[in-house]
This record gives structure tokens, sequence and C-alpha cells, in this order.
């Protein structure tokens, strides 16, 4: 079995990016099983800022996207994560964490300054996401929707007020 490759996503990897996308979150409890639409209509948009896929045994098992958010405070650079999409067959197996890992270190490089999600605050805790008062989504409880600063903590003014997501996240 060859190890897991991340690598930025090509055109030819768009069908197994929404194929994936659909089986990883078909039993999820909290989806609205429009996850892959998002990322279609993110692509379409010209949002998708960052699209690493995993990759093993040339087979696409492992997808993420990251797109700019606006904050209502002005802060710029910011980005939402998500989806992040494993194949279920290969969940819990660090794949979730190549990509978190690879695509907080991208996002870094291209000069972000932070990021936002919707999520598991047990899972993203260990990636340095938590819930920030100050910061909130409307219409998202509170207890999930968590942000990480990308810059050092001696030289950041956490980001107060709103965050919206692109458009793309209402499609259906």
């Amino acid at each position: 079995m060859e190890t897991i490759q991340i690598r930025d996503e090509i055109p030819s990897d768009i069908p197994s990016i929404f194929q994936l996308t659909l089986l990883a979150f078909h039993n999820h409890p909290f989806s609205r099983h429009t996850e892959q639409l998002i990322i279609s209509a993110l692509r379409d948009a010209g949002a998708l800022t960052i699209s690493l896929v995993a990759e093993q045994d040339s087979k696409i098992v492992g997808h993420i996207a990251f797109s700019p958010v606006l904050i209502s405070d002005g802060t710029e650079d910011w980005y939402g994560l998500g989806p992040i999409s494993v194949i279920p067959e290969m969940q819990r197996k660090g794949i979730g964490s190549k990509l978190m890992t690879s695509g907080l270190a991208r996002l870094k490089s291209i000069g972000g300054q932070g990021c936002a999600l919707v999520g598991d605050p047990d899972y993203y805790a260990r990636f340095g996401f938590r819930n920030r008062p100050g910061l909130v989504h409307e219409g998202i409880p509170q207890e999930v929707f968590l942000a990480l600063s990308l810059k050092l903590p001696s030289d950041s003014r956490f980001p107060t007020g709103t965050v919206k997501f692109h458009d793309a996240f209402l499609a259906h």
C-alpha cells in the first residue's frame, strides 16, 4: 500500500472529488448532503482558493477546500475551511489530519491570517481551533463555530463580528 500523497486538485480529479464528498457525507447526521454541490459552486465562482486531494495508489481518497470569508469588522485574509472529506472506508486513518495540516500550512503560505469552520470542537481542537465568543456565524450554534489565527499570538488581534461564508455554501 502506497503512502498518502497530498497535492493540489487537477481538473481530472473533479469527478472523483464530487463522488468521494457525496460518499463521505452520506450518513453524516448533521449534513444537508450538499457538500459536493458547495465545492462545485465554489469552483464555478472562482472562490475555491485551496483545493487539495489525498491520493493513495492513484486513487483520490480525501479532499479539503478553503475559500475566502467576510468578517464584519473588516478583517481581511481569513478563510473558511470546508468541506473536508475522506471516503468512508479510509476514515479514522489519519488522512483528514494530513489534509488539515497541509491545508493550513498552504493557507499560511499564501498570507492567510486565519481560518473559520463549522464542526466538531473535539476533533478540530487538535489543530488549534477554538470557539471565539466575539466571532459568530449567524444561524450556527456558537459551540460548533470555531476559528484559528494563523498569525503569531504576539501580533494577532482576533477578529470580532459576524463571519459570512461564500454564497456557494447555500448551494442545494
